[in-house]
């Protein structure tokens, strides 16, 4: 029989790295609808539902066993990347995912008793802010190919911080939307403790 920590990561892990090598491989891709190639990749789509995963790990079963989801996703994530990917993107994605996850769990268990909606968003919008820099800047910065002019607003940047900005931007998108399956979900993933102390 698995133990309890082990079963519980099951299927948080499973979601985890699914999200993380897609999103190592979509990154690759342009965004080419509406004009956006030059701004955005299809991975900022896919990228910030791991928040969502770790934050509903973290309000079911709680800060440890998020902190576990997060580690053991970053090796998965990393090495199936690394087959899936280039070496240095899959680096770059763990390293920013390490670090961007590990401070959105810090962030949620702080305000997790507050109004229902602010853990999750501001965790995600601090992590993100804080994976997104690391991400482009370790994965792109000074290669040639991504490194290329780009207009935006007035000024010309490397296209791996046009890219950065509008991941961005389309990471608060996803946060402010994974709010809905965040707030459908609360009843059906009570915290482990509460769910044990209920009456039978």
């Amino acid at each position: 029989m698995m133990d309890l920590p082990f079963r519980r990561l099951v299927v948080p892990v499973l979601a985890m790295t699914l999200v993380v090598v897609a999103s190592n491989i979509l990154v690759q891709y342009p965004f080419e609808p509406f004009g956006l190639g030059d701004y955005l990749t299809w991975g900022a789509f896919t990228y910030p539902v791991a928040f969502l995963v770790t934050d509903l790990t973290n309000r079911r079963y709680g800060v440890g066993t998020a902190r576990r989801l997060v580690i053991v996703g970053f090796v998965i994530a990393v090495v199936l990347s690394i087959a899936l990917a280039t070496p240095r993107i899959a680096l770059a994605s763990g390293t920013a995912f390490l670090v961007g996850q590990l401070l959105d769990i810090t962030v949620f268990n702080r305000l997790r008793r507050q109004t229902w909606w602010r853990a999750p968003l501001v965790g995600s919008v601090i992590g993100s802010a804080l994976d997104t820099a690391l991400f482009f800047s370790l994965a792109f910065a000074g290669d040639a190919d991504m490194s290329g002019p780009v207009e935006l607003f007035g000024t010309t940047l490397p296209l791996w911080q046009s890219l950065a900005i509008f991941d961005f931007a389309v990471k608060m998108l996803v946060a402010l939307v994974a709010l809905l399956p965040y707030g459908a979900l609360m009843g059906a993933i009570v915290p482990v403790e509460r769910a044990e102390k209920a009456p039978v």
